[in-house]
């Protein structure tokens, strides 16, 4: 298939991304247009081999480039420095999440980047998409926009989770499942697999490392 016919039979899921973001102060032709080229680089940039399907990848990168749009657009004025502590937050933040299944404290997290705990708080909310709150009133006041989770993202990691996790063989399948679907420790997933404790410890942290990397 070429890359004008794929850009054509995908131009759906620019339409599905756009229309969440309706509402928010920008024109729905330039999220749509703006969605249009996160599609283009996604296609670009895609590499099947990988093992996970076009649209899960694609996705994400559609996302992307419409929340660039509000941030570079005059919604929100962040320094330089600020967002590429919050690119570092966002890391370590994921990292912390797939390692321990919870959030990590922002103590931690500031200690990490060698900021306090404000500073730290504020590059960690930085990383989601914010909704307004407000309509614009009759004289003009302006909209208030506050971070918000972004359910869509949500969808998106889960999609691109299930299609990884179908991508591995079957060993690395059930050692995912025991650990953290039938939350199991890894002494008790080592019995199940017949082998060491030691052994899944490090099979687990490749197996996670690969994942991290098709995630992103």
């Amino acid at each position: 298939m070429t890359r004008d016919e794929l850009i054509k039979q995908n131009l759906g899921l620019v339409h599905s991304c756009a229309k969440k973001f309706t509402g928010r102060g920008i024109d729905y032709d330039d999220l749509y247009s703006t969605g249009c080229v996160g599609l283009i680089k996604a296609i670009d940039n895609f590499d099947e081999s990988l093992g996970y399907k076009l649209s899960t990848y694609a996705v994400p990168v559609i996302l992307g480039e419409i929340k660039r749009l509000f941030r570079d657009g005059g919604m929100i004025k962040v320094s330089r420095s600020l967002k590429e502590l919050s690119i570092k937050a966002s890391k370590i933040a994921d990292e912390y999440k797939s390692e321990h299944g919870a959030d990590i404290p922002i103590s931690l997290l500031s200690e990490k980047l060698g900021v306090d705990a404000f500073k730290a708080s504020e590059a960690l909310s930085l990383s989601t998409p914010v909704m307004s709150l407000t309509a614009h009133t009759d004289d003009g006041e302006k909209t208030l926009d506050i971070p918000t989770v972004s359910i869509e993202d949500n969808i998106i990691e889960k999609m691109s989770l299930r299609d990884i996790i179908s991508s591995l063989s079957d060993y690395d399948k059930q050692l995912i499942t025991l650990r953290y679907f039938k939350h199991k420790t890894q002494t008790e997933t080592a019995k199940e697999l017949n082998t060491t404790q030691v052994q899944i410890s490090r099979k687990e942290k490749k197996i996670l490392a690969l994942m991290r990397e098709k995630m992103t």
